[in-house]
């Protein structure tokens, strides 16, 4: 109840005002059905936009300290991020995250959306940053397909650090699904999983118009300051 009193009553409306959302390949997205949603990750917004774009409920795996929070705020984040359905994922490695990801082969296996980060973390610097193989692993599992969705200019209405949000024409943009049934079977082969991956991020790469670089968010976040980790190479496409 609470997710769509959200959507639509309570948040939905003020959200659509300040980023005029846009919609591009609706058509794309099974109207039944289990599959994951793939997406960039530029601002905390994009779990919001996201749900407004689909008219499907979507489950997301959300980080396990929106969860975690002491006082007023910390129950509130609480009960908002319950009430919404999301799973809480520690990141603090594979291990940690399994039972999320459990949670997240549930709710597919029950015929529902998930929308996923492959990247793990929001964009420092709103480049594409080296997908994580869990989402892979998890598709590689069920044999759902994989969405491709490229979430434009939420780190312009909502930058990192901010909390009052800064007008912007948001756009959904949502790619055609991706079918990795040609794995069948290689479930656990981490070659493969890295390359369905990539796969993956390069569609995002694709419909975003971001530059890739093949290195982890985390790793550019963690880095000491004034020395970042070396930065193999990029690679940009123009947007679809």
């Amino acid at each position: 109840m609470w997710y769509w009193l959200f959507k639509y009553v309570l948040l939905g409306p003020i959200l659509k005002l300040v980023g005029r959302p846009r919609v591009e390949g609706l058509e794309n997205l099974p109207s039944r059905g289990p599959a994951i949603l793939a997406s960039n990750h530029l601002a905390v917004v994009d779990s919001f936009y996201l749900p407004m774009a689909v008219p499907r409920r979507i489950y997301f795996l959300a980080k396990s300290e929106y969860f975690t929070g002491t006082g007023l705020k910390g129950g509130f984040q609480r009960w908002f991020f319950t009430a919404v359905g999301q799973i809480p994922i520690d990141r603090s490695g594979a291990d940690a995250a399994e039972n999320a990801l459990i949670s997240a082969r549930r709710k597919l296996e029950s015929g529902e959306l998930m929308g996923m980060y492959p990247e793990g973390t929001r964009s420092p610097d709103g480049r594409l940053f080296k997908g994580k193989t869990g989402l892979a692993r998890i598709a590689m599992e069920t044999g759902v397909p994989v969405i491709p969705v490229a979430m434009i200019n939420t780190d312009k209405l909502n930058p990192p650090g901010t909390t009052i949000p800064r007008r912007a024409q948001i756009t959904v943009r949502i790619g055609k699904p991706l079918d990795f049934s040609r794995y069948e079977g290689m479930n656990g082969n981490r070659f493969i999983e890295r390359a369905v991956t990539d796969e993956i991020m390069y569609e995002l790469m694709r419909l975003s118009g971001q530059k890739y670089v093949d290195i982890y968010a985390a790793s550019l976040k963690n880095a000491p300051e004034g020395a970042a980790p070396a930065i193999p190479g990029e690679r940009s496409e123009p947007a679809a």
